[in-house]
């Protein structure tokens, strides 16, 4: 708020999980509450968690699920409360969609992961139903690196992104692990899911992206804005506000005048040091102003 930042987030890390820093708090804050679920894990399943293929990022998995998904004791109205009254600047809320929080538990009870994802989108939507937030934001970190599972997570979050009261938006990258991206892909794979989602904008990563990816966002629906990351975290040097306003003035250029909506970091800034963060949060307001002259 300070920097001029004109959406603020909470930053997350009341949700950092210590035992498990690949997840930053993702995963467990979101599914270890909910009913139907089990934290204790036992060795058989711990042993054939680590079989599974993509779960390689993680050592446990963060829950099993014995029974019918709810709610439980999660609450994030609460969360979302007491971030708001922090703050005089409008505020966006974020959470993990069902398609990641499905994919990473161990399931006893559905027998198959799309059950477990619309179960874990219908407790999820309870919960956003009563966030008062200006924006809530869907985060969907593994879908990338899995382009072809997109129509069910597609139908799941869009069950969460219809429940928001404000404004609606989704978040897609390829991993921010210690500063590493830990899936490949590319975002052309997506357009499908990015054009079948109920948001008013989508928040992507492209700074750490090459450059000529954008051109995929072209075919993006145009009645969904773009929110273009600008401001690299998986580096430690600061972006200089000219760097800034070229991206978003090739950006406009490409896709059209007015397409994007938004800039912003390409993730979360928890692993770098807080002078670093702070630096790169001032600039992305120095090269906003700097493009709008």
């Amino acid at each position: 708020e300070q920097a001029g930042i004109d959406l603020v987030c909470d930053g997350e890390m009341y949700r950092f999980d210590v035992n498990h820093p690949e997840t930053n708090g993702m995963i467990e804050y979101f599914v270890r509450p909910m009913g139907g679920i089990r934290t204790e894990i036992n060795f058989t399943e711990l042993l054939d968690y680590r079989g599974q293929e993509g779960m390689g990022f993680r050592r446990r998995p963060p829950a099993v699920v014995d029974g019918p998904i709810n709610g439980g004791s999660l609450d994030l109205p609460g969360a979302c409360e007491t971030a708001k009254a922090l703050t005089t600047r409008p505020l966006k809320f974020t959470l993990t969609g069902p398609h990641m929080l499905a994919k990473t538990v161990v399931d006893h009870h559905y027998g198959d992961v799309v059950a477990v994802a619309d179960a874990i989108a219908d407790a999820l939507a309870e919960q956003v139903h009563h966030c008062q937030a200006d924006v809530v934001q869907l985060d969907e970190a593994n879908l990338p690196g899995h382009p072809g599972e997109w129509e069910w997570a597609a139908a799941s979050i869009n069950k969460v992104l219809d429940a928001v009261q404000g404004i609606a938006a989704v978040h897609l990258c390829f991993g921010n692990y210690g500063g590493q991206t830990i899936q490949s892909g590319s975002w052309d794979k997506l357009l499908g899911y990015l054009n079948a989602l109920h948001v008013d904008h989508i928040v992507m990563e492209n700074a750490h992206r090459p450059v000529e990816e954008l051109a995929a966002f072209k075919e993006l629906r145009p009645e969904i804005g773009m929110g273009m990351g600008v401001v690299d975290i998986k580096r430690t040097d600061i972006e200089g506000a000219d760097a800034i306003a070229r991206q978003i003035e090739r950006a406009e250029e490409l896709l059209g005048p007015g397409r994007v909506k938004y800039i912003h970091p390409d993730c979360g800034f928890w692993m770098l040091p807080r002078n670093v963060a702070d630096g790169k949060i001032r600039a992305l307001v120095a090269g906003r102003n700097l493009y709008e002259g």
